[in-house]
């Protein structure tokens, strides 16, 4: 078994394409095919289903993925071994993130990152923070740039890189929310709040919701992504739970208020 078919074979499944990754490696999709027949003969079990718009992995060539992941880093360290002065490593890595983390995090882990591997193209892919798992899960992303969920599958790694705490955002106008807000006592099952539609955030504001003892919280909007919630609340539409890396990089956090919660 060759590291090249492996190799290959990571980038049809990552691809779903014959042709984008024949194109990719610069050779014909004949040649391709030919290589993951071999590695099929080998094995002795068909790892692609192929049809006319896309390819798919068979059950053997979701496990066959596994050990073509491992086995081809593997070669890339040993490689980095042998030759230290020498950086090895290259091709595209795709990296999912949500617009904030992509100029809250991001370019200092890529400024590093390219010191050491600059032969290495970064695909940034930017979206709902809640969908970083499933774009791994689904080989749409190579690593992501996210909050740790509370159930994590065996087959994903995570590292921590930082501690995001969770913020109250208000408004700074009058409307319902901030006069509720203003009373002796705070009736929090009565506050609009605007929620996340997923993902660890939305978690992390449950988990909240019970500490508060709210059983039913009154639900303005639920909306995908984080971005957008922080205008919602600045017009007085609610409050908010949320990063509070959101609310600093925020256009508007001029024109809301935020206390970072214990």
């Amino acid at each position: 078994m060759e590291f090249q078919s492996l190799k290959l074979f990571l980038d049809i499944a990552r691809s779903q394409s014959f042709i984008r990754s024949a194109e990719k490696n610069h050779m014909s999709a004949s040649t391709l095919s030919r290589h993951i027949q071999r590695l099929e003969q080998e094995l002795g079990q068909p790892l692609l289903i192929r049809d006319n718009r896309h390819v798919l992995l068979t059950e053997a060539g979701k496990l066959f993925l596994y050990f073509a992941e491992q086995g081809w880093a593997n070669w890339q360290q040993l490689k980095q071994k042998l030759n230290p002065q020498i950086s090895t490593l290259e091709g595209e890595l795709k990296l999912f993130c949500s617009v904030t983390a992509s100029y809250s995090h991001l370019p200092q882990i890529l400024a590093k990152f390219r010191q050491v591997y600059p032969k290495v193209e970064i695909k940034l892919i930017t979206g709902d923070p809640a969908k970083s798992l499933n774009s791994i899960q689904l080989l749409q992303a190579d690593l992501s740039l996210a909050g740790k969920p509370q159930a994590l599958p065996n087959s994903i790694a995570f590292h921590s890189i930082d501690e995001i705490t969770l913020s109250l955002v208000v408004p700074r106008i009058a409307c319902l929310a901030t006069q509720l807000l203003q009373e002796d006592y705070i009736d929090w099952q009565n506050i609009p709040f605007i929620l996340p539609a997923d993902g660890p955030a939305r978690q992390r504001i449950e988990h909240w919701f019970k500490l508060q003892k709210i059983k039913q919280p009154k639900i303005y909007a639920v909306v995908e992504g984080h971005e957008a919630i922080v205008p919602m609340v600045a017009v007085g539409c609610g409050v908010a739970l949320l990063p509070d890396v959101v609310v600093q990089h925020s256009p508007v956090n001029n024109q809301v208020s935020y206390f970072t919660l214990t």
